[in-house]
């Protein structure tokens, strides 16, 4: 542990920062994996219904720093591409 005061406070801080990371891609991946099993399932309503809060969810990953966008954004189009795969 650190004896600068500073020091501790940097470690507390990285503490905090890494639980609310945790909690956002917690999140993030438990929506996509709901998704991702309605695109297997052949279910096209309710993916249709998931995706939005699929996008939404990868955003504010985004917005709070804790995934790059251009990594979202990269996510949101697979995940819109598999959507209109089984939707014809």
């Amino acid at each position: 542990m650190a004896n600068i005061k500073s020091a501790k406070k940097r470690a507390i801080q990285q503490e905090k920062r890494n639980l609310r990371n945790r909690m956002i891609m917690s999140e993030v991946k438990t929506v996509t994996k709901n998704y991702l099993k309605a695109i297997e399932a052949g279910d096209v309503e309710a993916a249709k219904e998931l995706y939005p809060t699929v996008a939404k969810k990868w955003d504010m990953a985004a917005q709070k720093g804790v995934v790059h966008k251009n990594a979202a954004n990269r996510k949101k189009s697979l995940f819109n591409a598999k959507l209109n795969s089984i939707a014809k």
